[in-house]
């Protein structure tokens, strides 16, 4: 549920000193811009920022003394299912390892490698792509922690594996955290909604689209969905990251697939007549509400992902979309029933609880229908066990 930006709790003081040095940066950029930067270069900025974006800095993010619950924090049930499919990669492949982007409290991690040392199917190595130095440490702990037999497999990187790579490319709640730009319909023409300062605080400025790339997409999204959905007043986010993003994927990947899970829904659905003002959202102590220009590196900025985008970006470069469905769907068909059903059910209160974090997981007023499983690859002609109850491909 959105709440006011009012209805907030305050920070402490050691946080608020520490959002004013991000703030007192981000506006030295502005200036040296002229007076406003883009919005996308202001949430790229508030989220990583080195060593004072929200990803970048020390604050604590995940779990229930965080901002938000990721699936893998939810339930280690989650992490069990995808494991599955990885195994199912893996032993097609013969060999292979798995490349992680962003993981977080390293939770997703401990438990993919359980799950697939258990299934006799671990891989080769196990990479992490992480960028917050803090985080990095943090999924130190929780692997040595929970699976310290299994450490030495896992090797973080700083950057992209080189070209070659074999195996399966896991992607949780990555792409919403990747910087959007904002336009703006007006009766005049097509605005970017940019960032500027008061001296002290953030506000809004609109100026006249100058960026060519992110008319050609408006007038592809145009002429596909028509020139009605998008009325005077009408605010939306253009995700131009995740192109370049994809690419990069698409460099290294030699055989195997990449997993994309995230929040999200196809063009026509994000693009809709009724969504007027956007997906963006920010997170700040288990609290959602709309206004990205407060909390300077304190809260989360995100906005829902356009997997018909996606999906385009990945056939672009090369890659072939091999299926597309609900969070739910693809746990039930990568066996979430049946680990439910392995739980120790004469522990009444323990069964309770997992069972409530399935229902977190799958139920559609949930993560069930909201989250969605997009699955991308190359030389793997496998149909995908994930994909099996329902593949919505065809929606895209």
């Amino acid at each position: 549920m959105q709440q006011a930006a009012t209805d907030l709790p305050a920070p402490d003081e050691l946080a608020q000193q520490h959002s004013e040095q991000l703030k007192t940066e981000i506006r030295r950029q502005i200036d040296v811009a002229g007076g406003a930067i883009d919005f996308a270069r202001f949430m790229d900025m508030a989220l990583y920022q080195p060593g004072l974006g929200y990803y970048s800095a020390g604050a604590r993010k995940f779990g229930e003394g965080g901002d938000f619950v990721t699936a893998p924090e939810l339930s280690p049930l989650f992490s069990q299912c995808l494991a599955r499919q990885c195994q199912q990669v893996l032993a097609a492949l013969g060999f292979g390892d798995i490349l992680e982007f962003g993981a977080g409290t390293g939770a997703m991690a401990s438990e993919v490698l359980l799950a697939l040392e258990r299934l006799d199917s671990l891989p080769g190595q196990y990479f992490i792509l992480e960028l917050s130095p803090d985080l990095k440490q943090r999924q130190q702990q929780t692997i040595a922690q929970r699976a310290p037999h299994l450490l030495a497999r896992v090797c973080w990187l700083d950057g992209l594996p080189e070209p070659g790579f074999r195996g399966v490319i896991l992607a949780n709640e990555v792409i919403d955290a990747m910087p959007v730009h904002l336009l703006l319909f007006k009766e005049t023409g097509l605005e970017e909604r940019s960032v500027a300062h008061n001296g002290r605080d953030f506000v809004w400025q609109d100026k006249p689209l100058q960026s060519p790339v992110l008319q050609q997409r408006i007038n592809a999204l145009t002429e596909e969905l028509g020139d009605e959905v998008f009325c005077p007043g009408y605010l939306t986010e253009i995700n131009l990251a995740q192109t370049a993003w994809i690419n990069s994927l698409a460099a290294i990947l030699e055989k195997g697939i990449a997993l994309i899970i995230d929040y999200g829904f196809p063009q026509h659905e994000f693009y809709h007549a009724d969504r007027t003002t956007g997906t963006l959202m920010c997170h700040y102590r288990h609290r959602a509400h709309g206004d990205p220009l407060i909390l300077t590196g304190l809260q989360d900025i995100t906005a829902h992902v356009d997997f018909t985008a996606l999906a385009q970006a990945a056939h672009h470069a090369g890659l072939d979309v091999m299926g597309y469905t609900s969070q739910a769907q693809f746990l039930l068909a990568t066996g979430l029933g049946e680990l439910l059903a392995e739980q120790d059910q004469t522990d009444i209160r323990a069964y309770m609880e997992v069972t409530q974090q399935v229902k977190k997981l799958t139920l559609p007023n949930e993560m069930g229908e909201l989250f969605k499983v997009l699955a991308m690859g190359r030389d793997f002609p496998d149909e995908l066990n994930g994909f099996l109850l329902q593949d919505r491909r065809g929606r895209l």
